[in-house]
């Protein structure tokens, strides 16, 4: 059985935005089913949940006594699961590994960026050193998701003709700016929604929302 840990509470804000969606849409993907492990702060802090997840953080991932953590490593395990894992990276071994490319471009190239902007909005907003800041942070977001349209240009995908991993974890990075109009600005609104229309990701939102009892 595979058990992927969650928060019992986030705010308001971060709903529907925590990183174990991810690993949520993942699964759906692959046709894989799951367990949830619903954590608070003790469980974070407590020794036992500290050698599974060293930074206290979620997701955390087990699957018959192999232990993971980090959202990118979770993903890549699942698309390396034989047949299951072919419904998010791409059988051809060029195109898998471009695919994969993607998913760290996500993660390396986009997230911090746009986690840097959105810690800004919703945690400091009012602090002088913010309003200083945000123009810088918001001038290299757009950069990036410039970058990001050019690449995609008139595809559906990022890679290979087809839905990847490297989509999943862009399209759930992109959620992030919800509370602006960055990415429509960006040209990329259709790119988002049609990673949001998949089933498998409104299974995957669906079951975030009802652990925080919004199902």
């Amino acid at each position: 059985m595979i058990i992927v840990t969650a928060f019992k509470w986030v705010p308001p804000f971060a709903r529907g935005l925590v990183r174990e969606l991810r690993v949520r849409w993942a699964l759906e993907e692959a046709g894989l089913a799951y367990e949830q492990k619903l954590i608070g702060p003790e469980d974070q802090a407590s020794a036992d949940y500290r050698q599974w997840q060293p930074f206290g953080q979620v997701p955390a991932y087990e699957e018959d006594g192999l232990k993971l953590f980090e959202s990118g490593a979770i993903l890549l395990h699942i698309a390396g699961r034989g047949e299951a894992g072919d419904a998010l990276l791409p059988a051809d071994p060029a195109a898998r590994a471009r695919a994969t490319a993607w998913l760290f471009a996500a993660l390396n190239s986009i997230e911090p960026h746009i986690q840097n902007l959105a810690a800004i909005d919703l945690f400091y907003a009012d602090q002088d050193w913010a309003k200083q800041r945000r123009p810088g942070a918001e001038e290299m977001v757009r950069k990036r998701l410039a970058d990001l349209a050019a690449a995609l240009g008139g595809k559906d995908w990022l890679e290979a003709g087809r839905f990847t991993a490297g989509d999943l974890m862009m399209a759930t990075i992109l959620r992030i700016l919800r509370h602006t109009e960055l990415v429509a600005e960006a040209g990329l609104a259709a790119y988002l929604a049609r990673c949001k229309a998949r089933p498998a990701f409104g299974r995957a939102l669906a079951a975030q929302m009802a652990a925080f009892g919004e199902g």
